[in-house]
């Protein structure tokens, strides 16, 4: 899938913007603050319907506006489609092929992105809750299923807390009865993700095992495992909800939920130890490209087509050998968009198959070639 080209309406510091975009290479010079990482993000909402750097949506929308709106032209391998994504304080408005689509499930996963920032270079090392989001992102993206499965567990696992709180200090046995039946469907949707998950890692691990072997020069074997907080045993649905019956004096006491897959991990091992604990900086960066080059190779498997690429800002935070690796891992095969504050470290051969845009003060300019000598 290629982004023929971008619209953008409001959003974060761009007032108006247009721009047409090369299907191979698309680099976007600035120094901080100017709004390059911006139009990565507009890139990345339009395609999950989210930001990667806000959960306050609201912080999308230019200061002394009331909506934005993201729009792009997609070419696919069987023809082009318009999408469309709108934000104001009454919520969302997504539209693919001018269609407003009933729900954001619907929506999502016609374009698919992998975006790897500085933060990303932390996935083996940092909370367990940046791992889970990372699974359930890029999961939900491949599958509506998921995103579906997701949202109901959610729902519920909301709603059990809530509960267990009002158990807490007002028993009885209609609230022990409620809560029953809500282990019930907590169950019936934890068993399902946690199965999906499972098989998200095993196909993952597939291709970052080759991959990082290439990057260590044969010297590394990299392995991931999905790590449930629930024993090993408990496999069924029928079993996790006896165990949450046995178990609901404990989560009552805690007034939340200790069990399920809202509390799972994943670990990362190379030759046997634990890279977030042990790995030294250069091996927990190897393993966090490694993952991010695997995931473009399995949606690539998963959908058909390979995803569109986002760099932000993180060409800088390699070394040479890995990020020669990175971009001759992805060269003619994806859609690239990469932020910089500059392209000494970038190859030539990739540089004269490229547009390279410098970006100040929100607004955007393709260089010409005396330029991108000078930015060299």
């Amino acid at each position: 899938m290629i982004i023929e080209s971008i619209k953008l309406q409001q959003f974060r510091n761009y007032e108006h913007l247009e721009v047409d975009f090369h299907p191979k290479m698309n680099i976007f010079i600035g120094q901080n603050a100017q709004g390059k990482t911006n139009l990565l993000e507009s890139i990345y909402h339009i395609a999950l319907a989210k930001s990667h750097r806000t959960s306050v949506d609201q912080e999308l929308i230019r200061w002394d506006a009331q909506q934005s709106k993201v729009e792009a032209k997609m070419t696919y391998q069987y023809g082009h489609i318009p999408l469309s994504l709108e934000l104001s304080a009454k919520g969302k408005k997504a539209k693919v092929n001018y269609l407003e689509q009933a729900k954001l499930s619907q929506y999502i996963g016609h374009l698919n992105v992998v975006l790897f920032a500085p933060e990303d270079l932390t996935i083996v090392k940092g909370s367990p809750a940046y791992r889970r989001r990372f699974i359930d992102i890029e999961c939900g993206q491949m599958s509506h299923i998921y995103l579906n499965t997701l949202s109901s567990f959610v729902r519920i696992h909301k709603q059990k807390n809530a509960l267990l709180k009002q158990l807490k200090y007002q028993s009885s046995e209609a609230l022990k009865i409620q809560l029953e039946v809500m282990n019930e469907q907590f169950s019936k949707l934890a068993i399902e993700l946690t199965e999906r998950r499972h098989l998200f890692i095993q196909k993952l691990l597939e291709y970052a095992k080759k991959i990082h072997c290439d990057i260590s020069n044969q010297s590394e074997q990299l392995s991931i495992k999905y790590v449930s907080n629930i024993d090993g045993h408990i496999e069924t649905e029928e079993a996790l909800n006896q165990f949450l019956n046995d178990h609901q004096h404990k989560e009552i006491e805690r007034q939340t939920s200790l069990y399920g897959p809202h509390r799972d991990d994943i670990t990362f091992h190379i030759n046997g130890y634990d890279v977030g604990k042990y790995g030294s900086q250069g091996q927990q960066r190897s393993t966090a490209l490694s993952t991010k080059l695997a995931e473009i190779e399995l949606i690539k498997e998963v959908v058909g087509e390979y995803p569109v690429l986002l760099l932000d800002d993180v060409l800088s935070e390699l070394d040479d050998h890995r990020q020669s690796h990175l971009l001759s891992s992805i060269q003619n095969k994806v859609q690239t968009f990469v932020t910089t504050t500059n392209i000494h470290g970038i190859n030539h051969s990739i540089l004269d198959d490229a547009n390279i845009y410098t970006i100040e003060a929100g607004q955007l300019a393709l260089t010409n070639e005396r330029e991108r000598e000078n930015n060299d």
